[in-house]
């Protein structure tokens, strides 16, 4: 089992940027392709950006061009670079490891408009 601890959310306009961080509590991405995922208030938990071992990265339509997630092996800590933030984007952001399926916490952001 491996725990992740997200971390950055916060509040911030519309049109500003924040980093997310999700660490695991031991080395793991050589292993685990890792996804970031947000859940707003009455809405299923959606998947928005996922990096295989080897550092190949998806996003979902809704925030392409706008995120961009990376990983430090080093540190065992996975980002999600959000820029341009919209309203739409207020959520419950979660980290998972894909592998061993295990979430984080979830850190909240929240985009004033």
């Amino acid at each position: 089992q491996v725990q992740l601890v997200e971390s950055g959310g916060g509040l911030v306009q519309a049109g500003g940027s924040l980093r997310l961080s999700c660490t695991a509590s031991r080395s793991i991405f050589s292993a685990s392709p890792m996804g970031w995922y947000r859940q707003a208030p009455g809405k299923q938990r959606d998947m928005i950006a996922t990096i295989t071992w080897g550092g190949s990265t998806n996003y979902a339509d809704s925030v392409r061009g706008r995120f961009t997630i990376s990983k430090d092996n080093a540190k065992n800590t996975v980002y999600l670079q959000m820029n341009s933030l919209k309203p739409e984007d207020t959520a419950v952001y979660y980290c998972r490891s894909l592998a061993y399926n295990s979430w984080g916490q979830g850190t909240q952001v929240t985009v004033s408009s």
